[in-house]
């Protein structure tokens, strides 16, 4: 196996994947102006989370003066799928030194873990490398587009709602991951009391909203199981 072979080809493979976030980076560094961070409070975010869905989630509660605690709460909701991601793709990288489990943690995302994950199951290629190519690109085009969104989001006409583009942005996300009826649960239950919360002190009914989902979703995957295999 050549590591750099391996490491192109994540590269060639993420290239369709790269395009579609694009426009999403576009929007989160322009949101982030518009809610009143300074450019380099946006990408200084950009790199520390580095997850669109809940990188939004926190423009808009730090745009409505949220707690801090309430934030951070919010993206570590958001992001608890990385944990099961992680537990899933874990045992191909068992033999990683300490220090390069830490850097293909970083950069995990749904994507990248999708294809890796089929991947590393069909081909034998070096994990860390492909993985890292698969990584990279998304990493690099995400802050890009960041910084680009800050800069042109800076000298929107302030008639102009950018705060329009986030529940549209979040409507893209949601709409093709509902696959089932453990997803379809998540969705509606925590689109629903998210919208009812809207009023909450703080900025509550996200988080409440993003847990409800959760719950919803893992109470039903019983369900989605069964009646999948009566479909099939």
């Amino acid at each position: 196996m050549s590591e750099r072979r391996d490491f192109y080809a994540g590269v060639r493979d993420v290239a369709p994947v790269v395009v579609g976030i694009i426009p999403f980076g576009l929007v989160a560094g322009a949101a982030a102006v518009d809610a009143g961070l300074s450019g380099l409070q946006a990408v200084g975010l950009s790199v520390i989370i580095f997850a669109g869905a809940s990188q939004l989630a926190a423009i808009e509660l730090l745009g409505e003066g949220a707690p801090l605690a309430v934030v951070v709460g919010t993206v570590l909701v958001v992001n608890l799928r990385m944990v099961m991601y992680s537990a899933s793709i874990a045992p191909y990288f068992q033999g990683l030194a300490g220090r390069w489990k830490a850097l293909v943690a970083y950069p995990l995302t749904d994507q990248g873990y999708a294809l890796a994950l089929t991947t590393f199951r069909e081909r034998d290629v070096s994990r860390r490398a492909y993985f890292l190519g698969t990584a990279a690109p998304l990493w690099l085009v995400w802050q890009a587009c960041t910084i680009v969104g800050v800069v042109v989001g800076a000298r929107v006409p302030p008639w102009l709602p950018l705060d329009f583009a986030l529940p549209l942005v979040f409507l893209a996300l949601l709409v093709p991951a509902i696959e089932d009826a453990s997803t379809a649960a998540a969705a509606g239950v925590g689109g629903t009391l998210a919208t009812l919360g809207a009023g909450l002190p703080y900025e509550l009914g996200l988080p409440l909203g993003a847990v409800a989902g959760v719950l919803a979703g893992l109470a039903t995957a019983p369900v989605a199981r069964v009646a999948r295999g009566v479909v099939s």
